[in-house]
C-alpha cells in the first residue's frame, strides 16, 4: 500500500498546567521581587507560573446559538427544564457586560444529573452544554538551580486517612488555561534537560532592538488603535501609561487595580511611553481585568469579557494564557468568534521547551498569531516551545507552528509600582509582537479595511528574517522584522498565502524533519499539512480543487500527491494536507523529483466589488527519492494505538515527575521519541508511522513494529492479523509502562473545587489490552510497579515506573535486575528490594514448532529511556541491541549469563479498572451501557490520487 489518506484538522487545543498552591510569605516574596526597581547590573528575574483548571461542581455554562437578551435566555432555560421535576437556578453575572446580550449563560443543579443535561442540550436555542471551569495561577520565583533541576514547589497535599510515607495523590494537577505572562523558562519547571543552562544577555530596550523609532519619526504610534490586555488589572495612577482608555472588571473582586505586577509588566511592553519604553505609547489601553489578587479566574468571566472586547471593536488583543487542552469548548468557539470580528490575537506558544510537540493553545490556532522566543543573540531559547501541533494525530501530521519568534529574553517592561523590570518567557516574546502589531497596525489605518488577522499574520510571516541552522519547528517563519513588515503591509493587497509556502523535503535543517529521511516506493505516504491564510475574506472557499504539475525533466511523474483541504475557510483560515508517495517505477531510482500544486482561493466581494475575490497559489514541492530499502531496515512506528491528554486522564508514565502528570506531547517519533527517531536514522533505519489500525498494513514490508507507550485497545481483527504477520516474519519490539488498579486510584487527582477524584482513564501504558496482544505466545506483563538503577551490558540504566513480565514461553531469555518495589512503595509508603526482577524478553518464534523464518518479539517493562519528555538515561544502545536480535537473531554476549533463569508460575494477569472511561476517548471501544465492546474494525484510509498534469518545465532556480 502507498500510504494513508491525510487526516482532516478540525480540533482546537486549549489550556493548561498543574499548580501547586503558595501563599502567604510565598506571595509576599514575589510582590517584593516584582517591586525591585531595575538596575544596571540586575540579573532578569525568572517568573514560575503553574496554573490549575477545575470543573466546578454542578455548574453548566449554556452556550446559544446566538446572542438573546437575559429575559429570553431564561426564557429558553425555563421552557426546556420546565418539566424536569430538577430544581435549577441561573447564576447572576455583574459584570460590564450584563446589560447586554449574551450567547451564554451559567445554570447551577442540585447535582451532576446526564438527563437533565440531555434535555437542555434538545432545546433548539441551545448550542452545547459544558462544565462551567475555575482556573487558578500560581506565580514562583526561580533561581538560576530552579531552571535546571526539578523540584517541588510547596508541600505535598496531604493524603487521606493515616497513610505513611509519601504522599501520591494529587490536588487536581489537571492542565487547565494557564497564564503564560512573565512565564520563566520553564513555567512548570519540568526539569527535563539537566545539562542546559539558561541563555542570558544584558536586558536592554526591546523597542530600539527592533528599531520602532523608525515609524516613531513618521508620526506612528499606536494612535487610534484599540489594544486590549486580558490579566491582572492596571492602575490608573501609573506613571508609563497616558493613553488608558477603559479599566473592566470581571473578577469577584472589587478593584481594577494590579496587585500582582503582571498585567502591568504586559501593558508596558506593549503602550508604556517612559522608562522602560513600549512599542505603541498613544494606542488605547483597554484593560480587562480577569484574574483576581489570588489568581483565580473562571470560563465565564473570559467569555464575558471576550464578548465586551467585541462590543467595544478591540483591533489587537494580547492573551496571556495557553496549554495543552482543548475540552473547554466555550472558551475555543469564542477564540474563534473574536477573530472573525477582526480581533487581531497574539499569543505566546509556551515555555515547555526544548521539548519536541508542546505548542500551547490558543496560539497553535490558524488564525491566532502563535509567538515563539529568542534571545538578544537570535538564539532561540530553550524554554520556548517547540512544534510541531498534535492534534492532528495519528492519522495526520501537525501544522507549521510557531508562526514567527521575537525577543523573550531578558525584555525590560513595566514595574507595577513605578520603575522597570527585566523578564523572561515566550510570554514575554507574546506582548512585544502585539505591541508591534499595534504599530504597524496604527501606520495603515487609512487602509484599515485591508487589515484582518490573515493580512496582518501574512505580513509578519513575509517579512520575518529566517534564522540559519533552526528548523522550522522551532522559529516558524523565523524573527519578526518591524521595518520590513512595514513595508509589506504598506503595500499590502487583499491575497491569500500558505505556511509554509513551499514543500522541500530536501532543505536541511529548516524543513526538518520531513528533510531527515528519504522517500521511497512502498513507504507510508509522507503528509504535509499546509494552513491557507485568507486575508481576502473572514470566510472562503477553494474555487474547484487543487491541480497537481509535476515537471516531467524533474522526475516529477516518480512522486504522486493526494490533496485533501477545508470545504470552508473560517475564519480567515483552513488547511490543505499534502500526502506524497512513490511511484512503483521508482522502485530502484535515486534522485530528486519536483513539482508544483495550482489551488485558487476564493472570498466573496466586499464593499463595492461585485465580483468575487480570488486569488491564486502555487506551492512548489521537491523530494529526495531512493530505492526501497530492505525489509530489515524499514520500522513501523504504531502511531494508532498512542492516546493523550486530552481528552482523558492519561498520566504520566513515570511516577516521580509530579509536576508534570499528564502524558500529552503526542508519543510521536517527530515529538517526544524524537531523540529515539534521529538515533535510529543515524544507524540507517528508516522509521515510518502507522495512523490506522493492524489490518491496514503489509508486514512483508517491515522489520520490525515497534509498540511505543500504547494506551489503547484493540480489535480482534488486529490481534489476529499481527500473530499472522509475525508467523510470517515481522518481528515486534514492545516497550510498555506501568499499570496497577491500586497504584491509579493512589495517583488519581482530588478537585478541591468540587470534593472529587479523578481517575486515571489507564496507567502508564494499557497492560491488560497489550496482555490480550500477546497472549498467543503465553506472553504477559504484571501489575507490579518497579523503578531504579542498574547495569547492563557495562551500561548505566534507570527503569522508571515499569511493569515487570509475568508469562514468559519456554525457549526465549529473561534478563533479571534487582529493583525497588515502587507500588508496595506508593500502596504502603515503604521501600522494598525486589532480586530478579524479569523485565526484558527476548523470544525467537521461529522455535516455535520449526517455524522457518517466522518473526522474534521483545518485551520491555518500560518505555521512559526512549522518551525525552522525563528522560534520565537513555537506552538507545539497547535499542540497537534489540534490533540486531529481532534482524538477525543475534543476542549480546552480555545477556547469555541469564540464560538459566526460568519465570516462576504466575498468578493473575492485571485486569482493566473498573469505572474506567476509556471508551470515552478510545477509537476501538463502543461508548454503550455494559462492558466496553470493541467498535466494527474501521475501514483503512483511502487515497485519491490527484490526476497529474505534466509541465515539461523545470523548476525555478
Amino acid at each position: 500500500m502507498k500510504g494513508r489518506k491525510p487526516a482532516l484538522p478540525c480540533a482546537i487545543c486549549l489550556c493548561s498546567c498543574l499548580v501547586v498552591l503558595l501563599g502567604g510569605t510565598h506571595t509576599q516574596a514575589i510582590l517584593s521581587e516584582l517591586n525591585k526597581p531595575c538596575g544596571s547590573n540586575q540579573q532578569p528575574t525568572e517568573l514560575g507560573i503553574t496554573f490549575t483548571s477545575s470543573v466546578i461542581d454542578a455548574e453548566y455554562i449554556v452556550a446559544f446559538d446566538d446572542y438573546y437578551t437575559k429575559a429570553s435566555r431564561q426564557g429558553y432555560i425555563s421552557a426546556a427544564l420546565g418539566n424536569t421535576n430538577t430544581s435549577w437556578e441561573i447564576i447572576s453575572r455583574d459584570n460590564p457586560a450584563a446589560s447586554f446580550p449574551s450567547d451564554f449563560d451559567i445554570v447551577k443543579l442540585p447535582r451532576e444529573d446526564a438527563s437533565v443535561l440531555k434535555v437542555l442540550l434538545r432545546h433548539p436555542k441551545v448550542k452545547q452544554v459544558t462544565p462551567h471551569r475555575k482556573v487558578v495561577r500560581t506565580l514562583k520565583m526561580m533561581e538560576d538551580d530552579d531552571i535546571l533541576l526539578e523540584q517541588d514547589i510547596g508541600p505535598h497535599p496531604a493524603c487521606n486517612g493515616t497513610e505513611k510515607g509519601p504522599c501520591w495523590t494529587e490536588v487536581l494537577n489537571f492542565r487547565g488555561r494557564s497564564s503564560l505572562s512573565l512565564a520563566t523558562a520553564f513555567w512548570h519547571a519540568t526539569g527535563r534537560h539537566t545539562s542546559r543552562k539558561l541563555l542570558r544577555s544584558v536586558p536592554k530596550q526591546v523597542t530600539a532592538a527592533l528599531h520602532a523609532s523608525t515609524l516613531w519619526d513618521m508620526g506612528f504610534t499606536g494612535a487610534g488603535v484599540r489594544v486590549a490586555i486580558f490579566d491582572t488589572g492596571l492602575s490608573e495612577k501609573h506613571p508609563h501609561f497616558k493613553k488608558i482608555k477603559e479599566r473592566t472588571n470581571w473578577t469577584n473582586e472589587k478593584t481594577l487595580d494590579d496587585g500582582l505586577g503582571h498585567g502591568t509588566f504586559v501593558a508596558g511592553v506593549i503602550s508604556s511611553y517612559k522608562d522602560c519604553l513600549g512599542f505603541a505609547p498613544d494606542a488605547d489601553l483597554y484593560v480587562f481585568r480577569v484574574f483576581t489578587n489570588n489568581q483565580v479566574s473562571y470560563t465565564s468571566w473570559f467569555l464575558d469579557a471576550f464578548n465586551y472586547a467585541i462590543l467595544k471593536k478591540i483591533n489587537v488583543l494580547n492573551l496571556s494564557i495557553g496549554g495543552p487542552d482543548f475540552m473547554d469548548h466555550p472558551f475555543v468557539d469564542k477564540v474563534w468568534e473574536l477573530t472573525a470580528n477582526k480581533v487581531i490575537m497574539i499569543s505566546a506558544i509556551g515555555n515547555d521547551g526544548p521539548l519536541y510537540g508542546t505548542l500551547n493553545n490558543p496560539a497553535d490556532q490558524m488564525d491566532v498569531i502563535g509567538v515563539g522566543g529568542i534571545n538578544f543573540e537570535d538564539q532561540i531559547a530553550k524554554f520556548s516551545s517547540r512544534g510541531m501541533t498534535t492534534w492532528e494525530l495519528p492519522g495526520g501530521y501537525g501544522r507549521l507552528k510557531p508562526d514567527i519568534v521575537t525577543y523573550g529574553s531578558a525584555v525590560t517592561g513595566s514595574n507595577f509600582k513605578g520603575g522597570c523590570r527585566s523578564l523572561s518567557g515566550t510570554s514575554v516574546a507574546s506582548p512585544v509582537v502585539a505591541g508591534v502589531v499595534t504599530l504597524l497596525y496604527s501606520s495603515v489605518r487609512h487602509k484599515e479595511d485591508l487589515i484582518n488577522p490573515a493580512s496582518m499574520k501574512q505580513a509578519l510571516m513575509a517579512s520575518a528574517r529566517r534564522l540559519p541552522g533552526v528548523n522550522m519547528f522551532e522559529q516558524g517563519h523565523g524573527k519578526l522584522d518591524l521595518i520590513k513588515a512595514y513595508q509589506i503591509l504598506s503595500a499590502y493587497q487583499p491575497q491569500a498565502s500558505l505556511s509554509p509556502s513551499y514543500i522541500d523535503l530536501t532543505e536541511c535543517p529548516y524543513m526538518w524533519p520531513y528533510c531527515s529521511q528519504p522517500i521511497y516506493f512502498g513507504g507510508m505516504s509522507t503528509i504535509v499539512n499546509v494552513t491557507i491564510l485568507n486575508g481576502m475574506g473572514v470566510t472562503g472557499k477553494l474555487a474547484g480543487k487543487p491541480t497537481w504539475h509535476p515537471y516531467v525533466p524533474q522526475f516529477g511523474n516518480y512522486i504522486d500527491v493526494s490533496i485533501s483541504y477545508s470545504s470552508v475557510l473560517w475564519p480567515w483560515s483552513g488547511y490543505l494536507a499534502v500526502a506524497i508517495s512513490v511511484v512503483q517505477d521508482a522502485v530502484d531510482w535515486d534522485g530528486v523529483a519536483a513539482g508544483h500544486i495550482i489551488l485558487t482561493i476564493e472570498s466573496p466581494p466586499q464593499g463595492d466589488e461585485s465580483d468575487p475575490r480570488r486569488s491564486t497559489l502555487k506551492l512548489p514541492v521537491r523530494v529526495r527519492i531512493i530505492p526501497t530499502p530492505p525489509r530489515s531496515k524499514r520500522l513501523l512506528w504504531d502511531q494508532y494505538h498512542n492516546l493523550r491528554y486530552p481528552s482523558g486522564y492519561f498520566p504520566r508514565d513515570n511516577l516521580l515527575k509530579k509536576t508534570d502528570p499528564l502524558d500529552w506531547n503526542g508519543d510521536h517519533i517527530h515529538t517526544n521519541f524524537k531523540d529515539m527517531y534521529q538515533h535510529l536514522r543515524s544507524g540507517g533505519y528508516f522509521i515510518e508511522v502507522l495512523g490506522a489500525p493492524f489490518t491496514c498494513f503489509d508486514a512483508k514490508q517491515y522489520g520490525a513494529l515497534l509498540l511505543v507507550d500504547a494506551e489503547e485497545e484493540y480489535f480482534p481483527e488486529e490481534i489476529s492479523k499481527l500473530k499472522r504477520d509475525i508467523d510470517e516474519g515481522l518481528s515486534v519490539l514492545v516497550f510498555a509502562d506501568w499499570y496497577n488498579t491500586t497504584v491509579m486510584k493512589k495517583v488519581k487527582f482530588y478537585d478541591e473545587n468540587t470534593r472529587q477524584w479523578w481517575m486515571p482513564d489507564t496507567g502508564g501504558a494499557n497492560i491488560p489490552a497489550l496482555n490480550e496482544l500477546i497472549a498467543p505466545w503465553d506472553m504477559a506483563f504484571s501489575d507490579s510497579v518497579y523503578a531504579g538503577e542498574f547495569s547492563l551490558a557495562s551500561h548505566d540504566m534507570y527503569y522508571a515506573s515499569g511493569s515487570s513480565i509475568s508469562k514468559f514461553p519456554e525457549g526465549g531469555l529473561i534478563i533479571t535486575q534487582t529493583l525497588k518495589d515502587q507500588g508496595h512503595e506508593v500502596i504502603k509508603g515503604e521501600t522494598e528490594k525486589v532480586h530478579k526482577v524479569p523485565i526484558l524478553g527476548l523470544y525467537p518464534t521461529d522455535k516455535e514448532h520449526g517455524k522457518t523464518g517466522a518473526g522474534r518479539i521483545v518485551l520491555y517493562g518500560d518505555s521512559n529511556c526512549l522518551d525525552s519528555s522525563h528522560l534520565q538515561k537513555d537506552c538507545l544502545w539497547l535499542l540497537d541491541a534489540l534490533l540486531e536480535f529481532t534482524t538477525y537473531g543475534k543476542v549480546p554476549v552480555a545477556f547469555e549469563e541469564f540464560r538459566d533463569f526460568r519465570l516462576p508460575p504466575s498468578g493473575e494477569i492485571p485486569q482493566r479498572i473498573e469505572g474506567s472511561r476509556l471508551h470515552q476517548y478510545s477509537k476501538v471501544l463502543a461508548n454503550q451501557l455494559g462492558p466496553p465492546q470493541p467498535r466494527p474494525l474501521p475501514n483503512c484510509p483511502y487515497i485519491e490520487w490527484t490526476p497529474a498534469e505534466p509541465l515539461n518545465e523545470s523548476s525555478p532556480t
